[in-house]
C-alpha cells in the first residue's frame, strides 16, 4: 500500500469517528507518516483529501450501481428498485469488501462539496446517481414538482444517517453486515419518506 493510500484510509476512519475537523497531523500519524506535510504534498488540502476518499469509494459504487440498473431494464423497478440500486452497493462495501467506516464518514461530511447535488449530478464518474435520481423523480409524479425536489434533496441526508446507524450496529455486533433484512428495512424507510402522502397541513405545494 502506498503512502497516499494509507493516508486516504486513515482519513476515512478518523473523520468518521471524530468529524471533519480532526487535525491533519493526527491523520498523518495514523497513516504512519512522520512528515506532517505529507497530506499537503499528496492532496493539497483537507478538502482535497476528503474528495480523494469519496472518489476512492465511488470507483466501486459506480460499477455496482450500473450493474444493478442494467439488471432492472424492462422490469419496472419502481421506487424500491431504484433505491436498491442506490443503497445495496453501500451495504456491500462492508459485507463484501470489509469497508467499515465509509457511511459514518459520509454522515460527517454530508454538507461538503464532494457530495453535494452538483458533484453527484454533474460528474461523468457518477452517472448511476444521476440516472437513479432522475428515475426516482419520474416515479414520484403523484407529488408536486417542488415537493419532489425537496424530498430528493433530503434523500442523501437521510441515507447517510441511516447507513451510519447501520454501520455502528454492525460494529457493536447488534446486526450482521450481510443481514439483508436490515438492508430492506432501511430501503423501506427511504421509500416511505420519498412517497409519503401530503398531509392537509403540509406547506409545500
Amino acid at each position: 500500500m502506498t503512502s497516499r493510500e494509507r493516508i486516504i484510509l486513515a482519513a476515512e476512519c478518523l473523520i468518521a469517528e471524530r468529524g471533519q475537523a480532526v487535525p491533519l497531523r493526527d491523520i498523518a500519524a495514523a497513516a504512519g507518516q512522520r512528515n506532517n506535510s505529507a497530506i499537503q504534498y499528496h492532496f493539497g488540502s483537507r478538502d482535497g483529501l476528503i474528495e480523494a476518499v469519496v472518489e476512492l469509494r465511488l470507483a466501486t459504487l459506480e460499477v455496482r450501481r450500473l450493474e444493478l440498473l442494467a439488471e432492472q431494464v424492462g422490469s419496472g423497478a419502481g421506487v424500491h428498485g431504484l433505491l436498491e440500486a442506490l443503497v445495496v452497493p453501500m451495504f456491500e462495501l462492508s459485507a463484501q469488501h470489509g469497508i467499515n467506516h465509509y457511511a459514518r464518514f459520509l454522515e460527517q461530511i454530508h454538507t461538503h462539496p464532494a457530495v453535494t447535488d452538483a458533484s453527484n449530478l454533474e460528474s461523468d464518474r457518477r452517472t448511476s446517481v444521476r440516472v437513479i435520481m432522475q428515475r426516482l423523480d419520474d416515479e414520484m409524479t403523484a407529488l408536486a414538482p417542488r415537493l419532489r425536489v425537496h424530498r430528493l434533496r433530503a434523500l442523501p441526508t437521510m441515507l447517510f444517517a441511516l447507513l451510519a446507524d447501520h454501520e455502528r450496529a454492525v460494529e457493536s455486533g447488534r446486526v450482521a453486515a450481510s443481514e439483508v433484512g436490515a438492508w430492506a428495512e432501511i430501503i423501506d424507510m427511504l421509500a416511505g419518506a420519498l412517497t409519503a402522502p401530503v398531509s392537509d397541513r403540509a406547506p409545500i405545494r
